[in-house]
Order: C-alpha cells, then structure tokens, then sequence
C-alpha cells in the first residue's frame, strides 16, 4: 500500500469512526422518519448542491432502501448540466423555494425533509431548512459542523446571513468533512487531493436508513425495502411498493 493510500484510507475511517459516534442523533431522527412513515408519508430528501445531490441519489430506488424517498433532483444543481452551473445556482438565494413548490413540498402536515450538505452554507441549504420551518416541516440535516464553523462569514459560498445547516435544522447528524474536503498531500502539487464528502454523506444517510427501518419494526410495521430488481425475483418482490409510491415519488416511475 502506498502512502498516500494509506493517508487516504485512514482519513476515510477516521470520518467513518466519527460519524459512526452519532448515533443518538441519527436514532432520534430516524424515530422521526419512521413515524412519518408510518402515517403514510414519504420522506423527502434533497442535496443541494453539487456532488450532494448524491446522497438524494443513492437512497431513491436502492436496493436495499426504503421505498417511501422522495428524492429532489433539481437539474438546476446537478452537475449534469454544467458543474459551474450548479455553482452559481446553490448560491442564488429565493431558489430553494421554487424547488420545494415544484416538487410540492410541505402540503401536508407532519411532513419531513432530509437535507443533505457536505458543508452546510450555501443559499439553497439554508433556504431549505427556512422553507421548511415556514411549512411546519420536521427538518433533519446532514452536514458537516467542523467544515461550516472554519469557513468564514464573508466567504462568497455563504448564505447572505452566513447561517449555517446544522443549527437551522431541527436534527442533525453531523457526517464529519474535514475543512477542505481533500485529504491527501501529493509532492508536486499544492492543492490536496482525495475527497471526503461523498463517502461522509452515503455513509451517514445510509446510517439513518438502516436505523429507520429498525425503528419500524419496534413499531410492529414491515418496513417498506427494495429488493435488488437484478436479482431472481426482484421485480415481482417490488410491485406493491412500486404501486404504493409511485403516485407520492416524484422520480421513481
């Protein structure tokens, strides 16, 4: 193993370790979730911004994954439609908004959003959490502490009231991103290299994932799982949560 494997690798475990200690948080906000699901909501769940739209991602139609996700994939933040697009847009304030009542967020009540920011300080993120509030959502944020309280308040990435996720939303797991993102030293090239904050993020909502579904079943509720749909009966053993969500996920048919 090199070094800078070796470097790479124990910053990973380090966040994993450390993420891993929040397991109070990720418990009471999976109690949350679970009681939402249990009353026939969905979850609603946006990463906004960036390589955060990954997590949004990963927990619509996994295997493995709990069927009732909605997923917010706004095309004016994915990187598919142009990286220093997305950029600009996460820092456009008033945006958050017209996503949340595109995708008709907060009609209900008892609603809850899983907010999912590597750093927690962007107009969308924070926007998001207010938006929230103001529909009388329960709001859970994933984000990093560390990385939001060393940046500081003028920087152009923040919101105009330089708030950050972690203390806007109602529960928060802190996924642990160092400051810079980028962990790994290389002779030659100044900028550090190896990012984090994908891995943090998957790592971390998935942590909640599977806390949810165990909330579930202290309820006495069969928790709503996809199975793989690669696997020998996978599409029939997915028809009735296919049924069920379809009409409530905006991106799942």
């Amino acid at each position: 193993m090199t070094e800078t494997t070796q470097t790479y690798r124990s910053a990973v475990e380090q966040a994993i370790e450390a993420i891993s200690g929040e397991e109070q948080a990720i418990q009471a906000a999976a109690d949350v979730m679970a009681a939402a699901i249990a009353d026939g909501q969905v979850i609603h769940v946006i990463g906004p911004g960036g390589h955060s739209n990954m997590a949004a991602e990963e927990v619509l139609w996994r295997a493995g994954g709990l069927a009732p996700i909605n997923a917010i994939l706004d095309p004016g933040t994915n990187l598919i439609h142009g990286a220093k697009r997305s950029n600009v847009i996460e820092r456009t304030p008033g945006y958050a908004k017209r996503v949340l009542d595109a995708y008709r967020v907060g009609q209900c009540k008892g609603e809850v959003i899983l907010i999912v920011n590597a750093y927690g300080i962007n107009s969308m993120s924070i926007e998001t959490a207010l938006e929230a509030r103001e529909r009388g959502m329960t709001s859970i944020g994933i984000t990093s502490r560390g990385f939001a309280d060393s940046l500081g308040a003028e920087h152009p990435s923040r919101h105009p009231s330089a708030k950050n996720l972690y203390q806007e939303v109602d529960y928060f797991i802190n996924c642990h991103v160092p400051y810079g993102d980028a962990v790994v030293d290389v002779d030659g090239c100044e900028q550090t290299v190896g990012p984090t904050a994908s891995i943090c993020n998957i790592y971390a909502i998935n942590l909640l994932m599977i806390e949810t579904v165990k909330a579930l079943v202290r309820r006495g509720i069969d928790p709503p799982v996809w199975k793989s749909a690669n696997l020998p009966g996978g599409d029939e053993a997915n028809k009735a949560n296919e049924d069920r969500y379809m009409p409530l996920v905006k991106h799942l048919a």
